[in-house]
């Protein structure tokens, strides 16, 4: 809950204190840029797809593989952007109770972060080699719908990126192969927290955004996961 200002004459309550984004938290945001793009952050919930792994992965041919892993890897890119698009919309608010929710969200995203790394090991696959890029272009989209558009612009973009990887891991679990229980337990966890995600920045105040960057969004999307499902 952000702190408040009273005036004095009339007892009257005024705006929220605005508390812009500290050195700490551009330093923080810089640890997060690294451990996202070049370690591995640690989840905080457990992998839901671990107790699927031992009996499960061994049950899949070379091209379930393959296919698991491609889809996955799309997934973890979306992960990545998103962790972005959070760390730059938490540094371009003022609203520290804003601020806070974004990066209770962001955690969330380390977790579906660790939880795809973890599913692309067991498919003996890779991560995309241009994270990097998408984690940059999805911090500027971030860094730019704040400091142009404001709070509930910022909010609106992620409404509507959360609902478009929710659409997108809806279609991956009509593709994942039926004895891939692992990375099914996974997506379908990752979806669930993704509808969470939409609907508190709906409670939040975000607005929704118009048509056409929509469709610009749709579009740019397009190109990231059909690229990243194979590199």
């Amino acid at each position: 809950m952000a702190h408040t200002e009273t005036s004095p004459r009339s007892g009257c309550q005024q705006r929220p204190i605005e508390q812009p984004a500290t050195l700490d938290d551009w330093l923080a945001a810089a640890d997060v840029a690294l451990k996202t793009v070049f370690a591995r952050p640690a989840a905080a919930r457990p992998n839901p797809g671990d107790k699927f792994v031992d009996t499960h992965d061994m049950q899949l041919d070379e091209k379930q593989r393959r296919l698991s892993g491609a889809l996955i890897r799309v997934d973890h890119v979306g992960e990545v952007c998103a962790q972005a698009l959070y760390t730059a919309q938490s540094l371009t608010t003022k609203d520290p109770a804003l601020r806070n929710h974004l990066k209770k969200a962001a955690q969330e995203e380390i977790d579906h972060l660790d939880w795809c790394r973890d599913r692309l090991n067991a498919l003996g696959t890779h991560s995309s080699v241009l994270n990097p890029l998408w984690f940059a272009g999805a911090f500027a989209i971030g860094m730019a719908a704040g400091k142009l558009g404001g709070d509930k612009a910022s909010l609106g973009f992620v409404i509507e990126t959360e609902n478009q990887v929710e659409a997108h891991l809806q279609g991956h679990l009509e593709r994942l192969p039926a004895n891939d229980a692992a990375s099914r337990a996974v997506v379908e966890q990752m979806k669930t927290d993704e509808v969470e995600h939409a609907q508190a920045a709906e409670r939040a105040g975000g607005i929704k955004l118009p048509l056409p960057i929509r469709l610009a969004m749709r579009a740019a999307a397009k190109v990231m996961t059909t690229t990243a499902h194979y590199i």
